[in-house]
C-alpha cells in the first residue's frame, strides 16, 4: 500500500496514537522562535521613569473581566429559540470501495477492529461517505415534509419553489437569453434617486411609475428573508450626478429576454414572464418529487437548500459523537464480504475474520508450535506478535551489518511459528486487537439447565381419573353378570355369584342384597370390586 487515497483508509496508520502518525524529522516546533512567548522588555535609561501602565475604565454596565453586571431586577434576555429541523431522514453510507480496502485488510492481518472506531474515521473525511435523504411518512401514511431533485445538478430542496428559484438563478441561459434594445430615455429633471443601501442597486426616483415595482421586486429577489417595511427603511436618497446619470442610462434601454430551444421565437418582456414560462413549460421535467436522494459527502457539506445543510450537519455532529446509525449500515457491509463481530468485556463490538473459539488442547490434538503459541498468550496476557516470537524463536546474533531500514529475514523456527499463529487468529482460538496485543478465546461458561414445565392435564381427563379412583359404593357396583372370579381367603376360587345358566326361579338369594347396574356408568370403564 505504498498511496493511500483519502476513501481508503489505512488502520495499521490510523490506529496509532498522534506521535507516531507524524512523519519522521518533522519539526514541531521549527515556527517558533528562541524568545517567543517572552514580554518584551523595555531597558530604562539613565534618569528616564518608566510610563505608568493605563488602566481602561470598564464599559459602563460591565466588570472588570468582561462579564456584564445585571442590577437586581433585570431580566437577561434568553436566545431566541432554533428553528426546528425539517423532517428528512438522513442515513450516513460508507463508500463502497472504502469498505472493500477495509475489508481486505483485515482478512490479512486478523486483526480485531473496534467498529464504532472504524465509524468515526469514515466520518472524518467527507470522500469517505454518503449522504441519502429520505422523506419521513406520518401514522396515516402522508409525506411529513416533501422532498424535491433539480434534474439540472442533483441538488436537493424542501419545497418546489425553491427548486425553481435555483433553476432561474444558476441555469438561466440554458433555457433563455437576454437582450437590450435602445429605447428613450425618460423625460423629465432629475436631481436625485432612490438607492438601496445593502446593495446599492440604483431604484430610481421615487415618483416614478416605476419605483415601487423595482423596490418590491429586489426584495423578493435577493431580501425576502427581512420584513419588507424594514428592507424600505434601509432606502437613501442620493443627490450625486453620477449615480443619477447612470439610473438614466440603464432606462435608456430595454432589456427583453428570448426563449431558446423552441421552433417558434419568442420574447418575454420581463422576469415575472419569465418565471411563468418556465413553470409552464419546463418545471415538470427539470423539478421532480423524490422518495430517497442520494448525495456524495462533499456535496452534502455544500447544500444550497439551508434548512437541509443545517439538517445534514447536526446529523453529522450526533455521529462523530456517537456512530451508532453509521455503525450499523457499516456491519452490514461488513457482513456481507464474511466478516465476523463480537463483543470484548460485553461492551465494545469488534469485527475480525472470525469469532472466539475456545480451543480445548486435551480433547484437540494439535501440533506442539501451536500448544507453545497458546501456553505462552495465557501465561504472559496482553503480549505481542513480536514478543511471542522473540520468546518462543529468538532470532540469532548476527554480525553483519545491513543497510538502515532493511528487515531482517525470519528463520525457519519463527516461520512456522507465524505460520501457526496465523491458523490460530483466523480460526479465533486467537485474538489480536488494533493495538497488537493479543488474547485467547476464553472457555464458554456452561448454560444453567432450563426448568421444566410441568404440563397441566385437561379438567376432562383429571376429572375422568378423579372419578376412577373413587370407591364404588353400592350403586356403583357392576352387575352380578360382568364380576370376575374372587379368590376366597383359604385361596380357592369361589364360584360366580349368581349362575347364569339356571332358570331365574332356582338361583339361591345371595347372602347381601346386589344393587341393579348403574345406569350412569360410562361405557367401557368398570369399577373394581370392593
Amino acid at each position: 500500500m505504498s498511496q493511500i487515497s483519502e476513501i481508503d483508509l489505512d488502520l495499521e496508520k490510523l490506529f496509532l496514537p498522534a506521535w507516531a502518525q507524524e512523519k519522521p524529522g518533522a519539526d514541531r516546533y521549527g515556527k517558533f522562535s528562541a524568545d517567543e512567548g517572552e514580554a518584551p522588555r523595555r531597558e530604562k535609561r539613565r534618569g528616564e521613569a518608566l510610563e505608568p501602565r493605563r488602566e481602561r475604565a470598564p464599559r459602563p454596565g460591565r466588570k472588570f473581566g468582561g462579564r456584564k453586571e445585571f442590577r437586581r431586577g433585570e431580566r437577561r434576555e434568553r436566545p431566541e429559540p432554533a428553528a426546528p429541523l425539517p423532517e428528512t431522514g438522513v442515513t450516513f453510507v460508507a463508500d463502497e470501495k472504502g469498505v472493500e480496502q477495509l475489508v481486505r485488510q483485515i482478512k490479512m492481518t486478523g486483526r480485531a477492529y473496534p467498529l464504532f472506531q472504524i465509524a468515526q474515521l469514515v466520518l472524518q473525511k467527507a470522500e469517505r461517505y454518503s449522504v441519502e435523504l429520505a422523506v419521513r411518512k406520518n401514522p396515516d401514511g402522508s409525506v411529513a415534509q416533501p422532498l424535491f431533485v433539480c434534474a439540472l445538478d442533483d441538488t436537493p430542496w424542501l419545497s418546489a419553489d425553491d427548486a425553481v428559484a435555483h433553476a432561474l438563478k444558476d441555469h438561466f441561459a440554458t433555457f433563455y437569453q437576454t437582450e437590450r434594445t435602445a429605447t428613450e430615455p425618460p423625460k423629465g429633471v432629475y436631481t436625485f434617486v432612490a438607492q438601496c443601501g445593502m446593495s446599492g442597486v440604483i431604484l430610481g426616483p421615487p415618483n416614478h411609475h416605476d419605483y415601487q415595482n423595482q423596490l418590491r421586486k429586489l426584495h423578493a429577489e435577493r431580501f425576502s428573508r427581512m420584513p419588507f417595511d424594514a428592507f424600505k427603511a434601509r432606502v437613501k436618497i442620493v443627490k450625486d450626478e453620477a449615480i443619477v446619470k447612470k439610473w438614466i442610462e440603464e432606462q435608456s434601454f430595454k432589456t427583453e429576454y428570448v426563449v431558446l430551444n423552441v421552433p417558434e421565437p419568442l420574447r418575454l418582456a420581463s422576469l415575472a414572464e419569465v418565471e411563468k414560462h418556465f413553470r409552464a413549460v419546463h418545471k415538470d421535467n427539470i423539478v421532480r418529487p423524490a422518495e430517497k436522494h442520494t448525495l456524495s459527502g462533499a456535496a452534502s457539506r455544500n447544500l444550497r437548500s439551508r434548512e437541509l445543510q443545517r439538517l445534514v450537519r447536526v446529523e453529522w455532529e450526533r455521529q462523530r459523537h456517537f456512530p451508532l446509525q453509521l455503525a450499523t449500515t457499516l456491519s452490514k457491509q461488513f457482513a456481507a464480504h464474511g466478516l465476523q463481530f463480537f463483543k470484548v468485556n460485553k461492551t465494545v463490538v469488534h469485527v475480525s475474520v472470525a469469532r472466539p473459539q475456545f480451543l480445548d488442547l486435551e480433547t484437540t490434538p494439535v501440533s506442539e508450535n501451536v500448544k507453545r503459541i497458546v501456553g505462552h498468550i495465557n501465561a504472559h496476557p496482553k503480549c505481542t506478535r513480536r514478543e511471542l516470537i522473540e520468546a518462543l524463536a529468538p532470532s540469532p546474533a548476527v554480525l553483519e551489518v545491513k543497510p538502515e531500514g532493511a528487515a531482517a529475514e525470519p528463520t525457519p523456527e519463527q516461520t512456522a511459528i507465524i505460520a501457526d499463529l496465523h491458523w490460530l487468529i483466523h480460526q479465533g482460538h486467537v485474538l489480536e486487537f488494533a493495538d497488537g496485543r493479543m488474547e485467547t478465546a476464553k472457555r464458554p461458561l456452561p448454560r444453567p439447565p432450563k426448568p421444566e414445565k410441568k404440563l397441566e392435564k385437561p379438567a376432562a381427563e383429571s376429572a375422568a381419573q378423579a372419578e376412577a379412583t373413587v370407591e364404588p359404593t353400592a350403586e356403583t357396583q357392576m352387575p352380578p353378570e360382568a364380576a370376575p372370579e374372587i379368590q376366597t381367603p383359604a385361596g380357592m376360587v369361589a364360584e360366580p355369584a349368581v349362575d347364569t345358566e339356571k332358570p331365574a326361579a332356582e338361583v339361591s338369594a345371595p347372602a347381601e342384597p346386589v344393587a341393579p347396574p348403574p345406569e350412569t356408568a360410562p361405557s367401557g370403564e368398570i369399577p373394581s370390586p370392593s
